[in-house]
């Protein structure tokens, strides 16, 4: 795996200048990417180089890159360390605590290789790559959890990754940027908030159906059944993942300049500005595969000991679902949002905020829906009323705060707010285990008793 990697490198470099300068004009960075980038910190190969044997200087460089490569390189610790922790019967809340801080460095890393990978197949494999992996952290967890009959904690941690992106990150970036540059204009494109609201709000009304669906058989105004609400909740994924698969056409193809973030040189930067690969394809796809398979296994565990976190913290499976999963989860995307909104290069901070949002809206829940239907799991997109409506509340308030193309510190102190009113809404919400099991069963129980399948 390294063997191969090095032999594109060459004192951290390509061998072949015309091949360099071919992927640095055929490779557009989007938001995603210059986030990620944020976070990274150039590898002082010096050492490394050194090493006579090739093979091994291969393999250090390979591993230097990856685990040093990140200023997150502190956190990678609590990988081994779940693992323990799990195989040697610690609490399980620690297991817990410490997989989800293990989920933070390799997303960012998972990220960095799609990157990489993207030099050698071209922007618009990279593009569809990204769009695949961007969210892949959230899509493994709901995999896990369907799998385990949780089907409340991957609708709440799907929900939880909207608003967190909508609100939290968005929010505290607006904010952040406004007091950092209070004496500068800060604007922004508007063409790419509107495209991305627009798939929100679509993505709004499949949620809302499925809900005025039940309410409407629940008050005797109709006498559909929970099979037509499941297979209209079915329907509507189709329809968003249809809506997605354009929105990617649109995105990588017809107009992709929209989307590809504008780098400027800047020589107070911290960002790592990178023209060529620092690993080679078959490494980069190798470290790939064993970073997904590392995510699978903390996902599991996440999954399996969520109930026993909450019943340690005293805190409700949906407040942990809604708020913490996502905030850990997709800790170095936010910060790289936050930084670039400090810059004053606001169009990246919303690429990344709103990008993952409509990622997760558009992909990750349909997906789940069609992945649960071929599991056998009636999981459909009834997300229940406080969630559903904090959900378009939160995308109606972030439609009017983009709504001018200018920001200021006072829209993110509100988007801020709205964030932690939502977020104590749920803290302070109790779900009884007995009512959850029965959801997760796909069983509910009326005040008069009455069962429905």
């Amino acid at each position: 795996m390294a063997s191969a990697g090095y032999e594109a490198l060459e004192g951290g470099n390509l061998k072949g200048g015309a091949l360099s300068k071919e992927m640095r004009h055929g490779h557009g960075r989007t938001a995603h990417n210059m986030s990620s980038s944020s976070l990274r910190k150039k590898s002082d190969l010096t050492l490394v180089s050194k090493v006579r044997c090739g093979l091994l200087r291969s393999l250090l460089t390979n591993l230097q890159e990856i685990f040093l490569g990140t200023k997150l390189f502190v956190l990678f610790p609590a990988v081994p360390l779940a693992i323990a922790a799990h195989y040697f019967k610690f609490g399980r809340a620690w297991v817990f605590a410490l997989s989800l801080l293990g989920l933070t460095p390799l997303a960012e890393r998972v990220s960095f290789l799609t990157e990489q990978i993207a030099y050698y197949t071209g922007p618009t494999v990279g593009g569809l790559l990204n769009a695949t992996c961007g969210n892949a952290t959230e899509l493994i967890i709901a995999i896990f959890a369907l799998y385990g009959g949780k089907i409340e904690v991957v609708k709440c941690s799907l929900v939880g990754s909207i608003l967190s992106n909508l609100l939290l990150v968005l929010g505290t970036s607006l904010l952040c940027g406004g007091l950092a540059n209070l004496r500068k204009e800060q604007s922004f494109d508007r063409k790419q908030a509107d495209v991305n609201s627009g798939l929100l709000m679509l993505g709004a009304l499949c949620h809302m159906l499925p809900l005025m669906f039940r309410h409407a058989i629940s008050s005797g105004e109709l006498t559909v059944t929970t099979v037509s609400t499941l297979e209209l909740s079915r329907a509507c994924s189709i329809v968003m993942l249809l809506a997605y698969i354009a929105y990617l056409f649109f995105q990588l193809k017809t107009h992709r300049q929209l989307f590809e973030s504008q780098e400027e040189d800047d020589d107070n930067d911290d960002v790592t500005s990178e023209d060529e690969p620092v690993i080679g394809l078959p490494s980069a796809l190798a470290w790939l595969l064993g970073m997904t398979i590392v995510i699978a296994v903390l996902s599991e565990y996440v999954v399996g000991t969520i109930e026993a976190a909450s019943e340690s913290w005293g805190i409700s499976v949906s407040f942990i679902s809604i708020i913490l999963l996502p905030i850990v989860g997709n800790a170095a995307e936010h910060a790289g949002a936050i930084i670039f909104a400090f810059k004053n290069k606001l169009d990246i901070t919303l690429g990344v905020s709103l990008g993952s949002a409509t990622q997760v809206s558009m992909f990750v829940v349909p997906l789940s829906v069609i992945v649960a239907w071929i599991m056998g799991i009636q999981m459909d997109l009834d997300f229940k009323l406080l969630e559903t409506g904090s959900l378009l509340l939160a995308i109606l308030v972030t439609a009017f705060t983009l709504q001018d193309g200018t920001s200021h510190y006072l829209k993110g102190f509100v988007l801020l707010l709205c964030y932690i009113v939502i977020g104590a809404c749920f803290f302070v919400l109790k779900t009884p285990p007995n009512q959850t099991n029965d959801i997760n069963l796909g069983v509910l129980t009326t005040k008069s008793g009455v069962t429905e399948a």
